[in-house]
């Protein structure tokens, strides 16, 4: 009867996991999408608890109500800025979730084994599964438990350099050791030799020197990767994640596990391609930690970068009939979302015709723009894809890009050598004049400089986000 439960209640959870899935495609339905998460997840940890195998009720009560609060203290600390190295973060714990759970199985399997052999039986329900199961059965699940094991190591060590470059704790140049890509291919080598001397029945200690080149592959996989794909590969690690949380749940012999995994993971590999795509960045090359990429000096950036006033910048809206806005970190990081909203209103409360352009990498995640134009109530039919908008930059009088650097970098078009060459970017110099929004003169998080900054179409308008948007709010009649 319990498992009978246990099994409804998966399938129910999985169905709920699904339509959250779904829901996020879209901002009106991302509310609703995210209660259902809720609801399923609330449904499986329920029927795990109550169904076969279950106990240890008083410590599984104190662990869920440990990691609620931590989640209750997380949600309330960190801001907007910081949910790119906090989702790292969280997917970091998920692949050394999947390393211990590995470990555990193999352990369980040698006693078990060692305990037929002495005619004896271990309790547990995972030990009573595997008592059941044939030599062969055996040697699949142990490939089971290295292939969640691997994965996790590597999503382990990945994620926390990730989290690293994404705090701005290790630096965000791409990084590699002597023999760069040779090594990873000889840890992955070397990796595959143990799996078959495992297999042999060599001992645990094969699973153990395999872990630790799976989380070197892991960290030496994401120093290789420059700032400027870090979106890429914050997703390429939530699928990293959710296969180790499939091969966990084919050795635990949990269909939820596998079901949610399995989701996961390819979601997470098809959001990757498709921002590979956006980025004209080879998918094969940035999930092998930046393999490949131009060669050769990239091109001097001549002139120099004009400053301006909020005056100067209040007169030229006033002037101007179509206005596109191009956010970016820099505006995230301002926590400057309101304003720019207020400023939109007053705007369009003037007839003018107010649009905002995203890039589909915007911001360290994706959607990370369209997040926040939602929380200061910006309508959403004004906010626009860079594949909607591009073409209008050449009859827009102003934008004003606010902290956005690689987003709208014409060297990602005229520089063969650039890090970004050949990558879709929203062509804003095309416009009658273009103000940007920025802190300073420096090259941002990527690294990478931008000769729009220096055209004489653009002017620079430094200062904090945040305050330089109340600076021209004050200045709007």
């Amino acid at each position: 009867m319990d498992n009978a439960f246990t099994i409804a209640a998966y399938v129910v959870a999985a169905v709920l996991f699904i339509l959250s899935l779904g829901g996020l495609s879209g901002q009106e339905s991302a509310k609703r999408a995210v209660w259902y998460g809720i609801a399923g997840m609330a449904l499986a940890v329920v029927a795990t608890l109550i169904g076969p195998g279950s106990g240890l009720w008083l410590a599984s009560l104190i662990l869920i109500g440990l990691g609620g609060a931590i989640g209750v203290q997380l949600a309330q600390r960190v801001q907007m800025t910081q949910m790119p190295e906090l989702v790292a973060a969280m997917h970091s714990l998920v692949g050394l979730a999947a390393v211990f759970v590995g470990f555990n199985a193999d352990i369980t399997i040698n006693l078990v084994e060692a305990a037929k052999a002495a005619g004896e039986t271990i309790e547990g329900s995972f030990a009573q599964l595997v008592a059941k199961k044939t030599q062969v059965e055996i040697n699949i699940l142990r490939i089971e438990l290295v292939l969640g094991i691997w994965i996790g190591a590597v999503t382990f060590t990945g994620s926390v350099i990730a989290y690293g470059k994404l705090a701005g704790k290790v630096n965000t140049a791409a990084a590699k050791l002597p023999g760069g890509h040779m090594l990873n291919a000889g840890a992955a080598l070397g990796s595959l030799l143990l799996l078959v001397m495992y297999l042999s029945g060599a001992g645990s200690w094969t699973l153990v020197i395999m872990t630790l080149l799976a989380l070197f592959i892991g960290y030496h996989l994401i120093m290789g990767i420059g700032g400027a794909d870090m979106p890429v590969v914050v997703s390429m690690l939530n699928s990293y994640s959710g296969w180790a949380a499939a091969a966990i749940g084919f050795s635990l012999g949990n269909d939820l596990l596998i079901v949610v995994g399995a989701l996961v993971g390819s979601s997470g590999a098809i959001l990757s391609y498709i921002m590979c795509k956006a980025m004209n960045r080879s998918f094969i090359s940035v999930i092998l930690g930046g393999f490949g990429g131009p060669a050769g000096e990239q091109m001097a950036v001549e002139g120099e970068q004009i400053a301006i006033d909020a005056d100067g910048v209040a007169t030229a809206l006033e002037e101007a009939d179509s206005i596109v806005i191009v956010p970016g970190y820099g505006m995230a990081v301002a926590q400057a979302q309101q304003n720019v909203a207020e400023l939109t209103r007053k705007l369009r409360g003037k007839g003018k015709t107010v649009r905002f352009a995203i890039h589909p990498v915007a911001g360290r995640l994706p959607g990370h723009m369209n997040v926040l134009l939602a929380e200061a109530k910006v309508p959403y039919d004004i906010v626009l894809e860079m594949d909607e908008i591009n073409d209008d930059f050449p009859s827009t009088d102003v934008v004003i890009v606010i902290g956005s650097n690689d987003i709208v970098n014409p060297a990602a078009q005229d520089d063969p050598n650039s890090p970004i060459a050949g990558m879709p970017v929203l062509e804003v110099w095309k416009a009658k004049q273009v103000f940007v929004s920025k802190r300073g003169q420096g090259t941002g998080y990527s690294g990478i400089e931008n000769p729009l900054f220096f055209k004489d179409n653009t002017r620079m308008f430094y200062g904090d986000a945040k305050a330089s948007v109340e600076a021209l709010l004050a200045k709007m009649s």
